[in-house]
């Protein structure tokens, strides 16, 4: 067995000593976004610090632990708080909460992320259901050795979101009054946000949105054949906005006001499943 599925096994043998019942959906809480908790009947929580091999999220607005419980009927594994790039973890680290997710049965993961708007329909507060993204910025969690037991050495990315969940997203939204956007999503490494040249760029090259999270994510989802839906909230429009300087407590604070119509879009779309 390889280093990489001995830890994973380690952790997986530690959660359930805490939590034995099967999951079915998996669910990544971006900054500002941790609320969704309230909606779910939690039956147990593992802070990382105390999960073998887990990494441990320094970012303000990530609370840093595992919620399991039921959401819409299902149950479901939610972390609060992810981690990112920048924090100095690799990319394989940034990834293996979802692979632990895999590996404790689940097989629908749903992310949420907060992200710049290059759109010029967006607005602050604005949904985008993400239909496609762009992650040639971010180094792919998959460079090295490659599992078997997880997946093909060379995925397929055609479809890194699931166009029937994205369907079932999109009419729960109309149903609800809830406007959404549908876009392209680029990741990048942060920490700093862009510069207004490199929002242009960026939304030259067809991105809508971009963000410091999530495409990592995907990668490994797909490479483990989950299925993936992804919301981002815009919560700011730096490419539109020459006087425009954009501050983390100002990102929390959009993402915040955004969440009720996050928490429904993931509450109804976890029942339908």
């Amino acid at each position: 067995m390889s280093a990489l599925m001995e830890k994973l096994q380690e952790t997986i043998s530690f959660i359930r000593l805490s939590y034995p019942h099967p999951l079915e959906v998996g669910i990544v809480l971006g900054s500002g976004l941790g609320n969704l908790v309230a909606d779910m009947k939690v039956e147990a929580e593992i802070p990382y610090a105390d999960l073998p091999h887990f990494p441990v999220s320094t970012v303000e607005g990530h609370s840093g632990k595992l919620i399991f419980g039921e959401l819409g009927g299902k149950k479901v594994l939610a972390m609060a708080g992810r981690f990112h790039y920048y924090e100095g973890y690799t990319a394989q680290d940034v990834a293996y909460p979802i692979r632990v997710m895999k590996l404790l049965g689940i097989k629908t993961l749903l992310l949420s992320n907060a992200a710049g708007g290059m759109h010029p329909d967006f607005k602050v507060g604005d949904l985008m259901l993400i239909k496609d993204q762009i992650a040639l910025f971010a180094v792919n969690p998959l460079i090295g050795p490659n599992e078997p037991e997880l997946g093909l050495r060379f995925p397929d990315m055609s479809e890194p979101y699931d166009r029937g969940l994205l369907q079932k997203g999109a009419a729960i939204a109309l149903a609800a009054g809830i406007k959404v956007h549908q876009g392209v999503y680029v990741g990048v490494t942060g920490p700093s946000f862009e510069t207004r040249a490199e929002y242009k760029m960026l939304h030259v090259l067809g991105a809508d949105a971009v963000g410091m999270s999530t495409v990592q994510e995907c990668i490994v989802a797909r490479h483990m054949d989950m299925k993936v839906f992804a919301v981002s909230v815009i919560t700011d429009l730096g490419i539109r906005e020459e006087n425009n300087i954009i501050t983390h407590q100002e990102v929390l604070e959009a993402a915040a006001a955004a969440e009720p119509k996050l928490t429904l879009i993931f509450k109804e779309l976890t029942a339908s499943l």
